[in-house]
């Protein structure tokens, strides 16, 4: 594991562990609960029909080439 994230780790252990502010350990652990959560379970059903489709349209071949995307959507790039 690399060094600077393990003291980052430790870092934030020390911190907590010495908070007393209530409605930021609150935060904190909203954070946590979040980061547990599958974002599909987040997602709307709109969204979730859009991916189904896309791998949908994917495993029949139907693609366009990242070429072609380019040029379309090359002005809002």
């Amino acid at each position: 594991m690399d060094i600077n994230l393990q003291n980052k780790k430790i870092e934030l252990i020390q911190w907590i562990s010495t908070l007393n502010d209530q409605s930021l350990i609150e935060k904190i652990m909203t954070l946590r609960k979040k980061e547990k959560t599958d974002w599909w379970n987040e997602i709307s059903t709109d969204e979730k029909n859009s991916i189904e489709k896309g791998i949908q349209d994917a495993n029949i071949g139907k693609l366009t080439p990242h070429s072609k995307v380019k040029k379309i959507y090359e002005k809002w790039l």
